[in-house]
């Protein structure tokens, strides 16, 4: 089978949610600014150019020029750097955390989003400038969430205790996880690409982000990313007077929770604290929590009152971290952004902030759904093809997949409907007998049917389960590809590390998603390398 796609709603592994703004559900539209359409960023422009404060784009970008000091950037990443000081320049943001070498796939299937998005815009807005902006999660302080990766179905773990932003994370004994990851590559010139990439990136490098930067530039130096670490000084001055309204007036707990209640119908992603900010120092990532008066550092001794925290806000704002309800309005804060590009799960608790922004006049972006993939070989489409299976059968669940199968590949059908057609029309002629009759008659007769319609369905299954049999040689293929293709019955790309296919194809793979993948399009690709 050739490369293909199928729509991110007919896929089914999208949330309500996601299907619903998908679709444009009116419920959902006052919760975001614009859908993401082309013609749509020509407003998004209009209104982010009048409400963003020009001052700010020249601290981001000498900032981003002293981060980018120890970095072996493109030229054209400079360049996209020093354009952010000019007022026709704007970004397109992806965000994500540290995971270790990328974590899973779709870890660049969001930063090639956020590059292809860029190349188009610049297409139909030729008079502006964008850049493609990788967010680096580095305060985060989940650890267990990002010290590992899964390559050809082995888990590779960092075993190391952490606490505090991640990002400060020392990289010492790294050595230990690409001894491991080195023998299961083996030879050959791609496998010492990754051994040098994952070498020169954790090995050569004291600290996590710093680790991260070097490695998501050494992959996409060449198209312009911007890679932004958020936790420094000077962006926290940008957002230290969010801060000071957060501190003193609990603005976003407000407005998330008054917006979770028209999201009722929806699993809430995220729900607010009364402070959505973290006090962080080296090894120490804790809410701050407002009680009889004063400011507490959760689980310290550490505690301000009102004048003091203040006080440590002006001095000090690299102290303070946003979390989640936060985090987005430093980025829109510091950033002259158009879109922000995520996955379902990040868009879901987007959708709970506008009302926010609103308050604190800051422009909400567009939210645009990452692009979706599964990689599949020439060797595995061939035996799709072999099999009948067409990409969106092998979307189906396994179950439902093999009970379809089985129906079609049977010489004789393996359903009774029509023996259950007859049943009822049966049925309905006796019931008619009884109503005519004794009306008492007929909570007999509606058992009598139920029993006989059980009996059928009874024997239905037990002939698909002789079925199943009779042709599980078959249907052990059948399942096999689709456990290939969805590793642990899940998406590909949200287990697999891009090793695996860079093992094979090499440069070759990052050059076939650029090509191949339309951030604007809302459709789940299948690329076959």
């Amino acid at each position: 089978m050739p490369t293909d796609c199928i729509s991110y709603q007919d896929s089914g592994y999208f949330t309500p949610i996601m299907n619903d703004y998908l679709n444009q559900k009116t419920q959902l539209q006052p919760l975001y600014n614009r859908f993401p359409t082309l013609e749509n960023f020509g407003a998004q422009i209009l209104e982010k150019q009048l409400n963003f404060n020009p001052e700010n784009r020249k601290v981001l970008s000498q900032t981003l020029q002293k981060q980018y000091k120890k970095v072996p950037a493109s030229d054209l990443t400079l360049k996209n750097i020093e354009l952010l000081q000019h007022e026709n320049t704007f970004t397109i943001t992806t965000g994500h955390q540290l995971n270790l070498f990328t974590g899973p796939l779709y870890f660049l299937y969001k930063i090639i989003s956020t590059i292809n998005l860029v190349k188009q815009l610049k297409a139909e807005y030729p008079q502006h400038h964008f850049v493609p902006i990788y967010w680096m999660a580095t305060e985060d302080h989940d650890f267990e969430e990002i010290n590992y990766f899964t390559f050809k179905g082995k888990k590779f773990r960092w075993n190391k205790e952490s606490s505090g932003p991640v990002g400060r994370l020392s990289t010492a004994g790294l050595d230990e996880v690409f001894k491991l990851f080195a023998l299961d590559l083996g030879p050959g010139s791609n496998a010492e690409t990754i051994k040098t990439l994952f070498s020169k990136a954790y090995l050569k490098h004291e600290n996590l982000a710093d680790a991260t930067r070097w490695l998501a530039n050494a992959l996409f130096k060449d198209f312009g990313l911007v890679i932004i670490e958020p936790d420094d000084k000077a962006l926290k001055t940008l957002l230290a007077p969010y801060v000071k309204r957060e501190l003193l007036e609990q603005v976003s707990s407000k407005m998330v929770s008054e917006t979770t209640k028209k999201l009722e119908d929806y699993n809430i992603q995220v729900n607010p604290r009364e402070i959505n900010l973290f006090y962080i120092e080296d090894g120490l990532r804790e809410r701050i929590i407002f009680q009889d008066g004063l400011y507490y550092v959760n689980h310290t001794k550490i505690k301000f009152t009102e004048p003091e925290i203040l006080e440590t806000l002006e001095n000090h704002p690299e102290k303070f971290s946003p979390n989640v309800i936060m985090r987005p309005l430093y980025q829109e804060a510091i950033l002259p952004n158009l879109c922000y590009i995520g996955g379902g799960g990040e868009l879901a608790y987007w959708l709970e902030l506008k009302a926010y922004f609103n308050a604190v006049n800051v422009t909400f972006p567009i939210l645009l759904l990452r692009n979706s993939v599964m990689l599949a070989t020439e060797k595995q489409a061939k035996k799709a093809d072999r099999l009948f299976l067409s990409w969106s059968d092998l979307f189906m669940k396994q179950q439902e997949l093999v009970n379809r199968k089985t129906r079609e590949i049977s010489e004789f059908p393996v359903n009774f409907e029509k023996q259950k057609i007859l049943l009822k029309q049966q049925f309905e002629d006796l019931m008619q007998v009884a109503l005519k009759t004794d009306k008492s008659f007929t909570g007999a007769v509606e058992a009598q049917q139920a029993k006989q319609i059980k009996g059928l369905e009874n024997l239905e299954k037990r002939l698909l389960k002789a079925q199943k049999r009779k042709y599980s040689e078959q249907l052990q293929r059948i399942t096999d590809l689709q456990n290939e293709l969805f590793p642990n019955k899940s998406l590909q790309e949200r287990q697999a590390n891009f090793a695996e296919f860079y093992l094979e194809s090499g440069k070759a793979l990052i050059q076939k998603l650029l090509f191949s993948l339309h951030p604007l399009e809302n459709d789940f690709d299948i690329i076959v390398l």
